[in-house]
């Protein structure tokens, strides 16, 4: 892997904390966690001890009023010790919730909810898929219908992460169902609210200690003060935060395949066959090349992509294709990875097979593979 040049020496520190924590907090329990399907709330707040949780939120709300470079750097340090950001669910927690409220919410809202954020005591989700809607979010049906100074929310969410868990939901329903985009809005709904309820964790393939739920809103009364930002502007914002969002998923994606590829070549070093090291073959060393070239590549592409990220100018066919490529290379270089480990790496207790179920669903949340390359070719005949 080539030297990267976009981070610091107190990135470097927080590398250190997130490793820290990790091996304190979360390796004596990841199996536990996985066979509850869900982590600890303690584990949560223990993040926010080390101050790992919503780092880009204001020092005003007890946040570091980082950049996302610190994110990356949290996302990172999780995914390359083997315990994918997603399955505890930071990322969406960090990385694309808080920089709603952060970005769109009232200083009434802010000061209520964010410091919470901060300190592992409020836990996020947001609740946009739906059984009749995934990548299509104009095609939503949860409704939010003006009843006074209130909205009555009525409607269902699935594969919602943090579901389980979370102390509040932003949920994307809409308001005018004749307006298209235009009618889409957003809202901030604590998960006491009367009528709100939470379907059964759902089993998945990978990610087991993540908690994923089917969301109910049967006549939710939610006062106005909990529209984030104006009214009809949701998809909008929405669209305005995607490239986060992915940038996000892009980061994990090449740190848990970098990790795993360290793993394998020190493994083909140790592991025998026919009286010698598997290393030791040139078809071996061949593909270890070309995974190590493909990922050093798209190490620097990531890279500059957060650079542009940082500086607000990265745009949503350039975040496609960050989240296109390190997805689709994520999964080929773990496929690798584990056939030459041979049976040992169909075998649970091997990171390679926890990282091959893993991985799988990165190419289908955040937008499928499949739409990327949509908005990449539709930007290629503008």
């Amino acid at each position: 892997m080539t030297k990267r040049i976009i981070f610091d020496t107190e990135h470097t520190l927080i590398r250190d904390a997130v490793r820290s924590f990790a091996n304190e907090h979360i390796a004596p329990f990841y199996e536990e966690w996985e066979e509850q399907g869900q982590v600890s709330r303690q584990m949560w707040k223990e993040a926010g001890n080390y101050g790992l949780l919503s780092p880009n939120t204001p020092t005003k709300y007890n946040g570091l009023d980082a950049d996302f470079l610190t994110n990356a750097c949290i996302g990172e340090e999780l995914s390359a010790l083997g315990f994918v950001g997603p399955a505890v669910g930071f990322s969406i927690h960090s990385d694309i919730t808080t920089p709603y409220i952060i970005k769109y919410g009232t200083e009434a809202q802010k000061e209520r909810i964010l410091p919470g954020c901060v300190s592992g005591e409020i836990i996020l989700a947001i609740a946009m898929s739906e059984p009749g809607a995934g990548s299509d979010l104009q095609g939503i049906k949860t409704t939010a219908v003006k009843d006074g100074n209130d909205y009555i929310i009525n409607g269902s969410k699935v594969f919602i992460t943090n579901g389980q868990l979370c102390d509040m939901v932003l949920v994307v329903a809409k308001t005018d169902p004749n307006a298209g985009a235009k009618g889409i809005s957003l809202f901030l709904v604590n998960a006491n609210s009367k009528g709100f309820s939470r379907g059964k964790n759902l089993k998945k393939i990978g990610l087991q200690s993540q908690d994923t739920s089917e969301l109910f809103f049967d006549n939710v009364r939610v006062s106005k003060d909990n529209l984030l930002g104006q009214e009809g502007k949701g998809f909008f914002m929405l669209m305005s935060e995607l490239p986060a969002e992915r940038m996000s998923l892009s980061v994990g994606a090449i740190a848990a395949a970098q990790s795993i590829l360290n793993q394998t070549i020190q493994y083909t070093a140790q592991r025998k066959a026919f009286g010698q090291p598997i290393a030791s073959f040139q078809n071996t060393q061949f593909k270890l090349a070309e995974m190590d070239t493909d990922l050093t590549v798209a190490q620097v592409f990531i890279d500059h992509c957060l650079q542009l990220l940082v500086k607000d100018e990265l745009d949503d066919v350039t975040a496609a294709k960050a989240k296109l490529m390190s997805s689709e290379l994520q999964c080929k270089v773990i496929d690798e990875c584990l056939q030459m480990h041979g049976g040992y790496g169909y075998m649970m207790e091997y990171p390679v097979a926890r990282a091959y179920l893993d991985a799988r669903v990165q190419r289908i949340y955040a937008g499928t593979s499949e739409i990327m390359k949509v908005i990449i070719s539709r930007d290629l005949f503008k």
